[in-house]
This record gives C-alpha cells, sequence and structure tokens, in this order.
C-alpha cells in the first residue's frame, strides 16, 4: 500500500471512528500503535513510558473523536507523539534522579510553546536539519526522505527501491548518524523531528 493509498484508508476509517465504529478504531490502532510506541521509545528508553504514549494518543482519540477535524491521521498522532514525548522528558527533568540539559529543554519548549518564536525556533532546527540532509550521499538522502518525510516503511522504500530491505536499513543508520554526528548541540531537538 503506498502512502496516498494508507492516507486515504486512514481517513476513511478516522470518519467511522467519528461515527462511534469501534473496529475501525482497532484497525487505526493496530495500524499506527506500534509506530508510535517505538518512536516514543527511541527517545524515552522506557518501554512502559513509550506503551502509555501510543495507548495516551489512542485513548483521547476515541475521547474527542467528536470534535476533531483529522487531515492527515499519521501526521497528527505523530504530532501528538512528540508532545507526549516533550511531556515525559520535561516530567523526568523535573525528577532529581535524571538530567537533561536545560537548554536544549527550553529550546523545545520555545520550539512547541511560543508562538512566533516557536515557528522561528522550529525553523532553523528544520533547516540545519535539511542543510545536512542535503550533504548525505543521493542515494541515502533519496532513502532517508522516503522514511521521514514519506512515512514509508522499510519494505515499502525497498519493494520501491528494487533494493533489500537491509539496505534500506543501513542507510537510514547512516543518515542517523550523519545528522546526530551534525547536529549535537541541538540533539534533543533534532532527534524529535528526525525520529518521531
Amino acid at each position: 500500500m503506498n502512502t496516498i493509498d494508507a492516507n486515504s484508508a486512514d481517513a476513511v476509517l478516522w470518519l467511522e471512528v467519528q461515527q462511534h465504529d469501534r473496529r475501525a478504531y482497532r484497525i487505526l490502532f493496530d495500524r499506527h500503535g506500534g509506530a508510535l510506541y517505538r518512536s516514543a521509545f527511541r527517545l524515552l528508553q522506557d518501554r512502559e513510558a513509550s506503551e502509555t504514549v501510543a495507548h495516551d494518543i489512542f485513548l483521547n482519540l476515541w475521547l474527542k473523536r467528536e470534535s476533531l477535524e483529522i487531515r492527515d491521521f499519521r501526521s497528527y498522532i505523530m504530532t501528538a507523539a512528540r508532545y507526549h514525548v516533550y511531556k515525559a522528558l520535561r516530567a523526568r527533568a523535573a525528577s532529581p534522579e535524571t538530567a537533561v540539559e536545560t537548554e536544549q529543554m527550553e529550546l523545545f519548549t520555545s520550539v512547541t510553546h511560543n508562538g512566533a518564536e516557536a515557528k522561528m525556533a522550529e525553523q532553523t532546527v528544520r533547516d540545519l536539519i535539511g542543510q545536512h540532509v542535503n550533504g548525505l550521499p543521493k542515494r541515502c538522502r533519496e532513502i532517508f526522505l522516503l522514511s521521514r518525510e514519506h512515512h514509508l516503511s522499510n519494505q515499502e522504500i525497498a519493494e520501491r527501491l528494487n533494493i533489500s530491505r537491509r539496505s534500506v536499513e543501513n542507510q537510514i543508520t547512516f543518515a542517523l548518524r550523519h545528522l546526530r554526528m551534525h547536529l549535537k548541540e541541538y540533539s534533543l531537538v533534532a532527534a524529535i523531528f528526525l525520529e518521531i
């Protein structure tokens, strides 16, 4: 199933959920719950917290199904995941047991909460990421963009480019290493944009 087909199917399912269809809700959860969990786990490194993120997002979707207007289901839930991960990291930072660098947390706070400044800060990080993505080898860049911007699975990318799934995984790993190395000072914020 390509991205357009997946988006259309999600849109139909979401309309059914808004009509209180539990079967459609379960299908959406089965289709996207694992990706939410994995995205949260990459940053939180905590199974229970990552499961909570995925379940909270879907619980909120069900509870607010009549009032939510969602155009792109996957983008919506991934944005929600960023917010939930931020909340979890903020709670962790407040704990005496765990320290997250204050400067990074402040930058992320500005990215998610402060209007025009937030858009500028977010755009700065996105521009930096874009510059370093453009510095990747052509094939690596193509694979990375299919994964992160077009939300294709590794298998879908492999089929589209007629290469092995392992090659796709290796190229994405290389791209992420390259970006992390060049974005060290923005590590928390960049990780949120790159991996969720």
